[in-house]
C-alpha cells in the first residue's frame, strides 16, 4: 500500500531520499569487477499522533473521536531481491505492522496516518507483504543506469521494453506515481496525498493484492495495464480468488517532459472494480430504519473512475505535484477509502536552500468529496468501514498537511514533526475542526 515504486521511467528527483534509503547493498566482486546481482535493505517506521478536543454536535459509530489519547503505529520491512538471470528479477518483502491510527483508523476518509490499517487488533503481526517476479523483454539495445534501491537491484535498463510483473504487490508500487507525493514514510502522511484517492484500488485491508501489470516503455513513454484480485469482504484480509465475479482492472499512460530545462511527469489513468458490492440506493430503499449497505449486496457490481497526476521540478531543489481523480460513486468503497472526488496539490522542497541537503519539507492540501448516493446513504445514518456520524451535514472534507523531515544520514535516521488541519472530517459540518500533530520516526539502512 506504501511504498516504492519500480518505475520504468524512473522518479526523477530524489530529494535526498535516495541517500537516507541507506547503504547500498550491491557488492563489487574484486576478481571480476561485475556487480553482485541482488539487493537487501532495512526500514522500520514508527508514526505517533495526537490532537487536542474539539467540538461535534453528534458522534456515530464511525465518527474521529472528540477526546482521546494519542496513538503509534509500526511497521518493519525487509526488502529482498535477487537477479538469476539477465532480464529476470525476484523479489520478496516479509513485513511487521502493529499498533493502530487514531479513532481506529475511522472518522475520516482522508486519514491522518498513511502507515496503519484497519486491522482491529494493535498486536505486532509478521507477514508477507510481498512476493513477485519481474521479467524484462528488451526492444533496444540502448540501456540506462538502474541504480540500487528498494526492490530493484542494480545493473541497466533497457529504454524500449516489454514488461511483465506478477505475483503479491501494491498495485501502488507501480502505478499512479509521483516524484514529490506518494510515500508515507518519506514524504506526505495523509492518505489523501498518498495516491490518487478516488482510486479505489484492489486490495487487502493491508493493502496488496495478487496482479499481473504489463508495462510497455519507449523512451519517455511507458504504457500499463493490471488486472487483480479483490478482497472478499469490503476492507477485509482474504483475497476473492473467484476471478470471474471479482477483479480490479486499471490502465495508465506516463509522459515525462522536460520545461524550462526542469522535467516532470504527467500520469492519466482509468480503472474498472468488479465485486460483490452493496449499492447505497438499493440500500437506502430497501432500509425500514437505518440503511445497511452489507444487506444491499450483489455479485457483478461494478466501480469505475478515472485520474490525473502531475509532478513537476521548479528549481534543482523542489518541485510541485497535483492530482485528481473521480469515481461513478454508486455502490460501496471496496478496499480504499471512502472518497469518490478528491483534488489535491502541494510543493515539497529540498533543504539545499538552508543548507540541509539532507532534510526535505513540504507542504500540501487535499479536497475530497462524495457522489450524491454516497452522502445521501450517510445522511440517513448509514456507515461504511470508514466513515459514518449517524447523520450527516454535508461538505467536501478539506486538509491541510505541513511537514519537516529531518535525516541523520550517518545514523541512517530521519524524525519528521507533522501537522494536519481537517475542515469537516467524514464530510460533516456539524464536526471539528480538527487538529493533528504528530511525529514520524524511520530508520532505514
Amino acid at each position: 500500500m506504501h511504498l516504492k515504486t519500480k518505475l520504468g521511467i524512473k522518479p526523477l528527483f530524489s530529494l535526498g531520499m535516495l541517500a537516507f534509503a541507506g547503504s547500498q547493498a550491491i557488492a563489487q566482486d574484486k576478481r571480476t569487477d561485475s556487480i553482485v546481482p541482488y539487493t537487501f535493505h532495512f526500514q522500520q517506521t514508527l508514526v505517533t499522533q495526537w490532537h487536542p478536543d474539539f467540538q461535534a454536535k453528534y458522534s456515530g459509530p464511525n465518527s474521529f473521536q472528540t477526546h482521546e489519547k494519542g496513538a503509534t503505529s509500526i511497521t518493519s520491512t525487509i526488502y529482498a531481491g535477487i537477479r538469476p538471470l539477465k532480464n529476470l528479477e525476484l523479489y520478496v518483502n516479509p513485513e511487521l505492522a502493529g499498533g493502530q491510527g487514531l479513532s481506529h483508523a475511522t472518522g475520516i476518509a482522508g486519514f491522518p496516518n498513511g502507515e496503519t490499517f484497519r486491522v482491529g487488533n494493535p498486536t505486532p503481526t509478521i507477514y508477507l507483504a510481498r512476493a513477485f517476479g519481474i521479467y524484462t523483454l528488451p526492444l533496444t539495445s540502448k540501456r540506462e543506469i538502474d541504480e540500487d534501491d528498494l526492490n530493484n537491484v542494480a545493473g541497466t535498463t533497457p529504454t524500449h521494453y516489454l514488461r511483465f510483473i506478477a505475483g503479491k504487490y501494491c498495485l501502488a508500487d507501480f502505478f499512479d506515481q509521483n516524484t514529490y507525493s506518494h510515500d508515507p514514510r518519506t514524504q506526505f502522511l495523509n492518505w489523501s496525498l498518498m495516491a490518487n484517492a478516488a482510486w479505489d484500488y484492489p486490495a487487502d485491508v493491508r493493502g496488496y493484492t495478487m496482479a499481473l501489470t504489463v508495462q510497455y516503455r519507449k523512451d519517455k513513454w511507458q504504457l500499463q495495464a493490471a488486472t487483480s484480485l479483490e478482497p472478499k469482504l469490503a476492507n477485509g484480509p482474504k483475497l476473492n480468488y473467484d476471478y470471474g465475479k471479482s477483479n480490479g482492472e486499471v490502465i495508465e499512460v506516463t509522459h515525462t517532459h522536460t520545461l524550462n530545462k526542469h522535467e516532470g511527469n504527467v500520469r492519466l489513468m482509468a480503472f474498472i472494480n468488479q465485486a460483490p458490492m452493496g449499492s447505497y440506493r438499493q440500500a437506502l430503499k430497501e432500509a425500514t430504519d437505518t440503511p445497511d449497505i452489507t444487506t444491499a449486496r450483489k455479485d457483478g457490481r461494478t466501480k469505475y473512475g478515472f485520474g490525473i497526476n502531475i509532478d513537476q521540478e521548479i528549481t534543482k531543489s523542489g518541485g510541485v505535484f497535483l492530482k485528481a481523480s473521480w469515481n461513478d460513486g454508486h455502490n460501496e468503497t471496496w478496499a480504499y477509502t471512502e472518497i469518490d472526488q478528491s483534488l489535491s496539490a502541494g510543493w515539497l522542497q529540498n533543504g539545499q536552500w538552508w543548507h540541509r541537503a539532507q532534510d526535505n519539507a513540504g507542504i500540501a492540501i487535499a479536497v475530497n468529496g462524495l457522489s450524491k448516493d454516497h452522502r445521501d446513504y450517510l445522511a440517513a445514518g448509514g456507515t461504511g468501514f470508514m466513515v459514518g456520524d449517524g447523520q450527516l451535514n454535508y461538505a467536501p472534507e478539506m486538509i491541510a498537511e505541513v511537514f519537516y523531515q529531518c535525516n541523520i544520514t550517518r545514523l541512517h535516521i530521519a524524525l519528521s514533526p507533522d501537522y494536519q488541519f481537517v475542515l469537516h472530517p467524514a464530510y460533516n459540518k456539524d464536526r471539528g475542526p480538527v487538529n493533528i500533530v504528530g511525529i514520524r520516526t524511520r530508520v532505514a539502512f
